[in-house]
């Protein structure tokens, strides 16, 4: 069966999409960790890391997936920590998190990290130790990750379905409006664009099979119409958290396309900063675009006489700011890389102080 595709403003999917069963429980825990941090003095920064599913099934056996594995957004938030923010990390379940990213199962196995001890007496139970080789960078990073709990600066959120995280962002979003300026949105998470909404995937028939239940195979090709997942953004900055100061990525595979799909997300959202990053360079190359302050206007001037001016030049109102590691081809064994995320969370603390002295 055919069913048009729905455009879906985000006042709409709200009231046609069922909220995540925690979303409650999640709430309440984020005012309460908001309010302590605002009490005590503490910018706060939510950062969105992951990537995520859509469900093609009510009791769901299959979905759609991307890439992600949230490096970006759990190695910022560790810098976002030692820069004196708190953190609300919303993550996609099992995907990367600060300070235990160090020890992947893929990359850096957690269990190669340990010895067993023989044990000091007959019958005695062998004791676990740490692999003397390993033991500085262990030190460093569990000494690092034991502070920020004892601070209590630290707050995590999973979700797992594009739902899930956009009824999350909506709900994180209105806790930490009272924040206002001091309030930094990092979304760094692969958000879905498309989705199937529940009232579809409830009466769509898949080869004969609705797909409340497991889609059947052998049953000839599939064909699903999927819907435009909302735009969320404009939203965000209007009426969900109006004055915080909200990042956002853009990722592209064509460099060509980079800059102008860049400005044309600072257009349409009014976001402070879009950061572009094509994939292939996005470890060591990212770009920072940003609207270009208007200038103090001569006398007689109006501001419609700028923005008449600006659109003869429409790229003259963006300001560009590339920021470049130097990443060796073949590192020694040993060698420490330098992570780029160091470099984008000093420069976005940076502007976030800047952006907050200079705002009435």
């Amino acid at each position: 069966m055919y069913t048009e595709p729905t455009t879906f403003s985000a006042e709409q999917y709200f009231a046609t999409q069922l909220p995540p069963p925690a979303l409650q429980h999640d709430v309440e825990s984020v005012r309460e960790f908001v309010a302590r941090q605002q009490k005590e003095g503490r910018a706060v920064v939510l950062v969105t890391s992951g990537g995520t599913t859509v469900p093609l099934e009510l009791n769901v056996v299959r979905f759609l997936d991307n890439f992600s594995a949230g490096t970006r957004g759990a190695t910022s938030a560790e810098y976002f920590l030692k820069a004196g923010y708190a953190v609300i990390f919303m993550h996609r379940q099992f995907s990367l998190q600060p300070f235990s990213r160090h020890y992947s199962h893929s990359t850096n196995p957690f269990l190669d990290f340990l010895d067993i001890d023989s044990p000091e007496s007959q019958g005695a139970t062998p004791r676990i130790s740490v692999t003397p080789n390993k033991r500085e960078d262990l030190l460093q990073v569990l000494t690092v990750y034991k502070e920020v709990h004892a601070r209590g600066t630290l707050h995590t959120l999973t979700f797992v379905t594009v739902n899930d995280y956009l009824w999350l962002l909506r709900a994180v979003s209105q806790e930490m409006s009272v924040l206002k300026r001091r309030a930094m949105f990092y979304l760094a998470a692969a958000v879905s664009d498309f989705f199937l909404p529940r009232q579809k995937m409830a009466s769509y028939l898949v080869s004969s099979f609705a797909s409340e239940h497991k889609i059947q195979s052998g049953k000839g090709s599939l064909h699903i119409e999927m819907d435009q997942v909302p735009k969320i953004l404009k939203p965000l900055v209007d009426e969900w958290t109006p004055g915080g100061f909200i990042v956002s990525f853009k990722l592209e595979t064509d460099q060509n396309l980079l800059l102008p799909k860049a400005r044309q997300a600072i257009e349409r959202y009014g976001h402070q900063v879009v950061i572009g990053n094509e994939l292939h360079r996005r470890k060591f190359e990212v770009v920072f675009v940003s609207k270009k302050p208007l200038p103090a206007l001569p006398p007689g001037i109006e501001q419609t006489d700028e923005a008449i001016l600006q659109a003869v030049d429409p790229t003259n109102s963006f300001s560009e700011y590339w920021l470049r590691i130097d990443v060796p081809e073949h590192p020694a064994p040993g060698f420490l890389v330098k992570e780029i995320e160091e470099d984008i969370v000093d420069e976005l603390v940076k502007r976030h102080a800047e952006w907050i002295a200079n705002t009435p």
